[in-house]
């Protein structure tokens, strides 16, 4: 459905996920029922009733546009064009050894005006490499690692999101790699972007991605005898007793239950 208010007009076409109907909608499995996925007490938030459904994995179609839309190729074409070449190589060398465009990045998402390139693990650190060193795409730095955590998405449940910028060209992109929970292994870029240190360990401290070749993988924020990773969402709700004022007030997986 269309909107004629230009902001809200403005907005649909910066998102460029190809659109679906109800019935497709209600195709895909559910990723979570209620708003904040209360399970031990009942849901006094309004939205118990919320079914939120689990996205495809669909790629943006061309001309990608830019970040303010895709009507007309744009900016966004140009950085996938010029990693595309870059990575191909000069002609085509039988001494090439790097990955295709095709084998390294296996979607692209644009998304509200903003440019994500998936990229399989074993080649996330030779894309970092070209986003940095390619003259027309000069990536200089990576201004933070994150971590998510997709608990109903098999194989490839735990992802990290790195955050980079150009400063010559005035210019931001993500690229995303995924892990499964069974490995949880995805290779360091502090060899490519010594700034993304500690990004890493507090994205290891709360999600567990262990970062291969880190220098020192080391929890950042939570004490080393901690055990578990907070921020995954299978990670118990259920916080640390609190004294205040003579009374001591259980953690919230201890507290009355609206049921």
């Amino acid at each position: 459905m269309s909107s004629e208010h230009p902001e809200q007009k403005a907005e649909q076409a910066a998102d460029q996920l190809p659109a679906q109907t109800e019935e497709e909608r209600r195709e895909q499995p559910i990723a979570r029922k209620g708003m904040f996925g209360a399970k031990t007490t009942g849901d006094t938030s309004g939205y118990g009733g919320l079914v939120v459904r689990q996205s495809p994995k669909v790629s943006a179609p061309r001309p990608y546009g830019g970040p303010g839309g895709a009507a007309e190729r744009g900016e966004f074409d140009d950085i996938a064009d010029e990693l595309e070449r870059a990575l191909r190589g000069p002609g085509s060398s039988p001494e090439k050894t790097g990955p295709d465009f095709g084998d390294a990045i296996e979607r692209v998402v644009v998304h509200r005006g903003e440019l994500t390139f998936h990229v399989k693990r074993e080649h996330l650190r030779t894309v970092a490499t070209t986003m940095r060193d390619e003259p027309s795409l000069r990536f200089e730095l990576c201004s933070g690692v994150s971590g998510v955590h997709y608990p109903k998405e098999e194989g490839a449940e735990l992802h990290a999101v790195v955050h980079l910028l150009s400063i010559t060209h005035n210019r931001r992109v993500r690229l995303e790699a995924s892990c499964p929970d069974a490995d949880p292994h995805i290779p360091s870029l502090v060899p490519v972007y010594p700034t993304s240190d500690w990004h890493e360990r507090e994205t290891y401290d709360f999600f567990g991605i262990v970062f291969d070749g880190h220098p020192a993988l080391t929890r950042i924020e939570m004490p080393d005898d901690w055990v578990g990773h907070p921020q995954r969402k299978d990670y118990p709700l259920g916080g640390i007793p609190v004294e205040y004022r003579g009374a001591e007030i259980p953690p919230p997986d201890e507290r009355r239950s609206y049921v």
